[in-house]
């Protein structure tokens, strides 16, 4: 579809993402996804692209400015690689980089964060616990006072990027029950008492590290507490809104993998002496698929367009995940029937698309949460 909002210098970067993703990234990514992790360098080859600089202060080695276009382009167009563990893999940083320029003493940002956003580090945000993900409210990491520090003792898991970054931001509770009684703390790997194990035999995201961190005693400065005290997390409930954008387009992009395989296959598979693409079952397949990214690409344009020009608009977003998670999992679906039996081998993008949708639906907000969290936000 035809974007309204287009500029010339959105266009650029598309176009400037395009030639890097199709030269550097997915020629390799089955490779990775079968060694189960990506080149390192990768982090600070696609960092130089500006990617992770969007609302970060220049002085931090961002660019100064925020779009939520450019935003989505580089989510949706780094999706089309056709594994989504090289997304995860880079890009567990994205939600903790917010935090830690608004939040952080000015000491940990000069220290840490120019070389979060250009990539040579890592950073993640361990929120999900082992006794619960979305109900950060009943959170058990605890954070207790001890003179000039805080002792943190608890679990995280499923931490993207949990085993190679380099920095964490943690809530934990120093307060009382509920959002309210949450402080955030910056961490590094390495301190005394933090450790970290791998989930691995994951259904997708084979490229990408996800980890359960073990807080035993971990003793950190005072000044490593982010923000007001039993605020930390209320201050950064607006960062999983982008989370959210980056998502849906990122789902957008697996949806166009799906349609242009198909096409690609449909093509040039004959059947009964036509090529497969004439039959008109498989048509109608091809043009519902179409139907749902014209949809999604409308959807997200909008949001995109109320993020910077108006305000952050949360029940749409939420709606947005929960329809394109659906879409998305309309057109693997399509996508594996057109192609049969060749769909199911590994190797191929729709086989790993296809295995690669629940993580969609269920990361950064189920299905369940964001339609209960869309209610909510519409007054109801």
């Amino acid at each position: 579809m035809i974007n309204p909002f287009e500029t010339e210098e959105r266009a650029a970067f598309r176009r400037t993402l395009q030639d890097f993703i199709a030269a550097e990234i997915k020629p390799h990514a089955d490779a990775w996804d079968e060694a189960g992790e990506i080149p390192w360098d990768l982090h600070a080859r696609i960092g130089a692209l500006g990617v992770w600089g969007f609302g970060v202060d220049e002085h931090y080695g961002g660019l100064g400015f925020d779009d939520c276009f450019m935003r989505a382009a580089y989510s949706e167009e780094l999706a089309k690689c056709g594994a989504g563990g090289v997304s995860a893999a880079m890009n567990g940083r994205s939600i903790s980089i917010d935090p830690i320029q608004r939040l952080a003493s000015d000491d940990i940002k000069n220290r840490v964060l120019a070389d979060i956003v250009s990539g040579r580090k890592g950073s993640s945000l361990g929120v999900t616990e082992p006794s619960g993900g979305s109900d950060v409210a009943n959170m058990k990491t605890s954070a207790r006072r001890d003179g000039n520090h805080f002792v943190l003792n608890g679990q995280k898991t499923f931490i993207t990027g949990g085993m190679k970054s380099d920095y964490f931001v943690i809530p934990a509770r120093t307060g009382g029950a509920g959002l309210g009684g949450i402080s955030l703390f910056f961490i590094e790997a390495g301190t005394p008492g933090f450790t970290r194990t791998a989930l691995s035999r994951k259904m997708g995201w084979w490229c990408s590290d996800q980890a359960t961190l073990y807080l035993d005693d971990v003793r950190v400065p005072a000044e490593n507490m982010m923000g007001e005290e039993d605020k930390g997390f209320i201050a950064i409930m607006q960062n999983f809104n982008l989370e959210r954008v980056a998502l849906i387009a990122g789902m957008l992009g697996m949806m166009k993998v799906c349609i242009e395989e198909s096409i690609t296959w449909a093509r040039s598979r004959e059947t009964f002496g036509k090529p497969l693409i004439s039959r008109q079952v498989i048509r109608h397949k091809i043009a519902d698929m179409s139907a749902k990214i014209d949809a999604v690409e409308a959807y997200l344009n909008m949001i995109c367009w109320q993020v910077n020009e108006v305000e952050m608009p949360v029940a749409e977003i939420c709606k947005a995940k929960v329809f394109t998670s659906k879409a998305l999992e309309f057109c693997a679906s399509e996508a594996m029937q057109i192609m049969g039996g060749a769909g199911y081998l590994r190797g191929n993008l729709v086989e790993r698309v296809y295995r690669e949708v629940k993580v969609m639906a269920i990361g950064g907000g189920s299905e369940e949460i964001m339609r209960d969290l869309a209610m909510r936000q519409m007054g109801y």
